[in-house]
């Protein structure tokens, strides 16, 4: 055998058979200083979880059959969960009612928030519900709006629908695809799901005026992405309040998007969002579940829950 020829030998040897053609993220990688604050962040609020309590006026709806509640910023799911017996007993107890020994509700978690994400929770009280919940949300027969302060460019849509896969990268980070790799494998043996969400402007500056949310319709207006996002960090930066629309449920859909969009929201430094604007500080992304909407699980009557805006919101409008 020629020299040649061991060479090519050993070369096959050692190439790999059958290499996996994965596709490529299209928004920005994770900055690398993310990682600490996060981790600062996370450190924060779990030292906050031991004396976090839900109040009465924190309360947006409640039957016996589920509760409705506006989560604050920085506060866990779960601890938003083990806080709801508390404040059941401080209901009833306020209603002056004595109906005796009580069994203990069948907590679940109907939705989940981020950590920093504010606004409507809803936590369902017996198994049998939890699971007409979940089929609802799977069927997305469950409408949510979200509101959103953002820095970047102003937008020249008034109102967009952008389409595009979501999935995870090699290093287990959330990130945008392409519309078209949707059902293509992912490292790790996930795939592309597809992520959909409508987005409306409500103010720039400070400039515009606040809406009632109702029915969405962008037909005239869809982003489906195939490349790769484009930032400007030279341009100008506006302060920019919008509504959003999931038609998904994908993890950080609203946050990827509105990177993916160049507006990524105030303070959510794993998104590219900046955490210090005008000589302040932000610890959390703003980011609000300003309102759901869904069927009631048992009665079968339409139900609208709404959390009050916060200071970050009616601020700008």
């Amino acid at each position: 055998m020629s020299a040649s020829q061991d060479s090519m030998n050993a070369t096959s040897q050692n190439t790999p058979i059958n290499i996996q053609n994965y596709p490529i993220p299209l928004s920005p990688p994770l900055n690398p200083l993310s990682k600490e604050m996060e981790l600062a962040r996370a450190m924060s609020a779990s030292s906050r979880s031991s004396l976090f309590a839900l109040s009465k006026s924190d309360v947006l709806y409640q039957d016996q059959w589920l509760i409705a509640v506006n989560k604050p910023q920085g506060v866990y799911c779960e601890t938003v969960l083990d806080s709801v017996p508390q404040v059941l007993d401080c209901l009833v107890e306020s209603s002056g009612l004595d109906e005796g020994p009580v069994a203990r509700p069948e907590l679940h978690l109907a939705n989940r928030l981020d950590r920093d994400t504010s606004g409507v929770m809803v936590i369902t009280k017996l198994h049998k519900v939890a699971s007409k919940l979940v089929k609802a949300f799977t069927d997305h027969k469950v409408r949510k709006t979200y509101i959103a302060l953002c820095i970047g460019s102003a937008p020249k849509w008034e109102k967009i629908t952008i389409k595009s896969g979501h999935g995870r990268s090699k290093f287990g980070a959330f990130r945008v695809y392409a519309a078209s790799d949707v059902g293509r494998s992912l490292p790790g043996g996930s795939t592309v799901k597809d992520m959909e969400t409508s987005f409306e402007v409500l103010s720039i500056n400070g400039q515009g005026s606040f809406r009632e949310p109702s029915e969405f319709n962008s037909d005239k207006n869809i982003l489906v992405v195939e490349e790769k996002a484009v930032m400007d960090t030279d341009a100008k930066k506006d302060e920019i309040l919008v509504r959003a629309f999931p038609r998904s449920g994908r993890t950080h859909q609203i946050r990827l998007h509105c990177q993916y969009l160049g507006i990524p929201i105030r303070g959510d430094v794993k998104y590219e969002g900046v955490c210090e604007w005008k000589g302040r500080t932000y610890d959390g992304h703003e980011l609000h579940a300003e309102s759901l909407s869904l069927e009631h699980p048992v009665t079968g009557q339409p139900l609208m829950f709404r959390a009050p805006l916060p200071v970050w919101a009616t601020q700008m409008v």
